[in-house]
């Protein structure tokens, strides 16, 4: 199953004198992965490589490495721990011996493998989004039973009756919520999904 960093972690190794630290990261988009490998990296570093994932997007960047030696083997270290929504860097300081392109492939995979093993993770649920509309004296009812199906409300609009809420909750849990739905409103409020 698919999973995610619960907080921020990080792992350090020596390898051939050259001291590599790696730093990991939860993210949720392409903004926030950026975001942390500036905030992360460090000029006084030799290298500061990094790789990141969030669903199908992806990015890698070995800075200064020979081509292939680092932002691809992190980026397969993603992968191979079945990670998404992650930010990996790997800050190299150069000890004086070559590791050459395979000790380097291992070292910064190598370090962006253990950084993740090391940090507590989540699992990551597909959520269905979708609104709908409650009366007020139907609302609190409705909140207070939401959790009992993993939703999340995203939003609420109140109106003049009550109110609009955007839902979020895993797929599964579809039809048992459309029914607390239907039951509460009387028949009156049903579900809308919002993403294809």
């Amino acid at each position: 199953m698919t999973s995610t960093l619960a907080a921020p972690c990080e792992y350090q190794e020596t390898i051939r004198k050259s001291r590599f630290l790696a730093k990991a990261a939860p993210v949720s988009s392409a903004e926030e992965a950026q975001a942390f490998i500036q905030a992360v990296s460090d000029a006084s570093a030799t290298h500061n490589c990094w790789a990141w994932k969030v669903g199908n997007q992806y990015r890698f960047s070995d800075d200064g490495e020979p081509g292939g030696t680092a932002g691809r083997p992190m980026l397969t270290a993603i992968e191979g721990q079945e990670c998404d929504q992650v930010v990996v860097v790997v800050i190299r300081w150069f000890g004086g011996i070559q590791l050459g392109t395979g000790g380097l492939a291992r070292a910064y995979g190598g370090s962006a493998a253990k950084c993740l093993q090391a940090g507590e993770r989540v699992e990551l649920v597909a959520r269905v989004r979708c609104s709908c509309h409650c009366r007020f004296a139907e609302l609190a009812l409705l909140k207070s039973r939401l959790s009992d199906f993993d939703a999340l409300i995203e939003s609420e609009t109140f109106d003049a009756e009550g109110a609009e809420l955007q839902l979020a909750f895993p797929a599964a849990q579809q039809p048992q919520v459309q029914k607390l739905l239907s039951d509460i409103s009387r028949g009156r409020s049903e579900l809308h999904t919002l993403d294809p």
